[in-house]
């Protein structure tokens, strides 16, 4: 009888051992995957494309210890789609990799999730405004990868489509095009955007609904995905262009505000240096730039660009540079390197003003930068405000409709002109006025900032992230039901947008 049972027992046994091996296995993917980097160090940036959702969301349960119920999942669940390996622009960047060690490494720049390496102790930062936790030296372009990372830890990911109100696309247009955005001809620059395209619409998701469903991240402005044309010497592509995606929605860093057919590209803010791993940390930040000693009235970070091409820098730089500028005026000149992350956000702690001019397009960096220092930003063009382009994040739930003070609008036509003098004007306003908009700043940081994608976050608080997934669960609802969302804005006032935006 004995005998009769050993096969039985010896089954037990090999099940029991190969459920601790899985187990051990999926544990130490997760760890690279979201452990913290600890002394400064970078950590495994993603993992390959082909483990599909269903792992994910595994991992994820794991790494959390809970799952939402499915009640508090309806009509939030998402699909995350499981792209083929040649669409994965990271692959090189595997656990152990020197690509990691080397700073001009993309490899090194995603790190941690896409969060980058850890700020280190410095002396750039002089007043020591730069707290030692929770700082990184950020990519600006990095937003694909961390809202990768935080999609892996979104509650209700499903592996079954037909379930979800949102298709997520994990492709990084951005880190896709970099390598060759100018200087190639228009097959290199379009080739794998529109490889990716033809493989997507081809599944069995996006014949549901025509890929309306479907969303991407594309970390760089709308404008550099619009590309038409096969001149050889123009830079960027034409994916958003293409009638595919045409029907996603894109996440982008600067939407079209004056195009003639319904665009369907939103602007979410660029990544900060600030990604907090509590609500408590946040707060902390919020207390320290509220109590920060300012003594320039404004500041700047930037260059000039060669032969006058931006005249309204060639004006800052010359009232920063006269002897009544050198005592109200902070300047950082970009020509020597802004590549500090500690003075950057030092120089925006110290001014009440930041000056935000255009650019190579008329969103920057340094706005949100400038914002998480709590300091007042300045713009020169409707087009580069928040209010314009940021229309998920930029509005406080807690005002309605009421329209708050923070934010200081100069015609740079005026400026360049001379018929206005930006210090003049910011000179006029009273320190209560000048503390009610600071506060108003002050406020808006946990809606402009990204949370750590590692970890769990302690506390109540939405993030930029959140804010752009409750905007795009709303927007595929309406979607799913049927609906012609028509223009972008989901208040119908388009048209009012495109006119105030000159």
């Amino acid at each position: 009888m004995e005998v009769t049972h050993y096969p039985k027992y010896t089954l037990y046994a090999l099940l029991i051992i190969g459920s601790w091996f899985f187990t051990c296995l999926l544990h130490f993917r997760s760890f690279h995957l979201f452990g913290g980097s600890g002394g400064g160090g970078v950590d495994f940036v993603v993992l390959p494309f082909s483990l599909n959702s269903s792992f994910h969301a595994s991992g994820i349960a794991a790494a959390d210890d809970r799952r939402p119920s499915s009640s508090s999942c309806d009509g939030r669940y998402v699909y995350m789609v499981d792209l083929p390996s040649q669409f994965d622009f990271l692959k090189e960047c595997v656990d152990g990799s020197p690509s990691f060690e080397n700073r001009y490494s993309r490899c090194f720049h995603m790190s941690n999730a896409g969060i980058g390496p850890e700020l280190n102790s410095s002396d750039d930062d002089a007043g020591g405004i730069v707290p030692a936790t929770g700082w990184y030296n950020t990519n600006q372009y990095a937003l694909e990868v961390i809202f990768h990372h935080r999609m892996r830890r979104y509650d209700c990911l499903t592996d079954d489509p037909a379930a979800a109100t949102a298709v997520y696309v994990p492709y990084y247009p951005a880190t896709d095009l970099h390598p060759h955005m100018c200087g190639f001809n228009s097959s290199v620059r379009n080739g794998p955007a529109l490889a990716m395209l033809r493989w997507l619409s081809s599944r069995p998701a996006w014949a549901a609904r025509g890929g309306r469903d479907h969303f991407m991240v594309a970390s760089k402005t709308s404008w550099v995905f619009r590309a038409v044309g096969g001149d050889d010497l123009r830079c960027g592509n034409s994916l958003l262009e293409q009638p595919e995606a045409r029907n996603m929605t894109a996440l982008t860093y600067e939407t079209n505000l004056w195009a003639d057919a319904p665009p369907s590209d939103f602007a979410v803010p660029y990544p900060t240096y600030f990604h907090p791993s509590s609500a408590a940390q946040v707060a902390a930040w919020q207390a320290r730039v509220r109590a920060a000693p300012r003594p320039w009235l404004y500041a700047f970070a930037g260059a000039r660009r060669p032969n006058g091409t931006l005249a309204i820098r060639d004006r800052i730089f010359d009232a920063c540079d006269a002897p009544r500028g050198r005592r109200r005026c902070g300047l950082l000149d970009c020509r020597a390197g802004c590549d500090s992350p500690r003075k950057v956000v030092a120089l925006f702690a110290s001014a009440h003003f930041c000056l935000q001019p255009p650019g190579d397009s008329y969103m920057r960096r340094s706005a949100v930068d400038a914002l998480i220092a709590g300091c007042i930003p300045v713009f020169f063009r409707p087009a580069s405000t928040f209010e314009k382009q940021y229309l998920w994040h930029e509005p406080d739930p807690s005002c309605g409709e009421r329209r708050r003070p923070y934010y200081v609008l100069i015609n740079q036509f005026d400026v360049v002109a001379g018929k206005v003098d930006i210090e003049e004007t910011l000179g006029k306003y009273t320190d209560d006025e000048i503390t009610a908009m600071r506060e108003e700043v002050i406020k808006m940081i946990p809606r402009f900032l990204y949370k750590d994608p590692r970890v769990k976050f302690e506390g109540d608080m939405k993030d930029g992230f959140d804010i752009a997934m409750d905007a795009l669960m709303a927007r595929m609802k309406r979607i799913k039901n049927g609906e012609d969302m028509g223009w972008k804005t989901d208040n119908t006032d388009a048209a009012a947008v495109v006119d105030n935006a000159q």
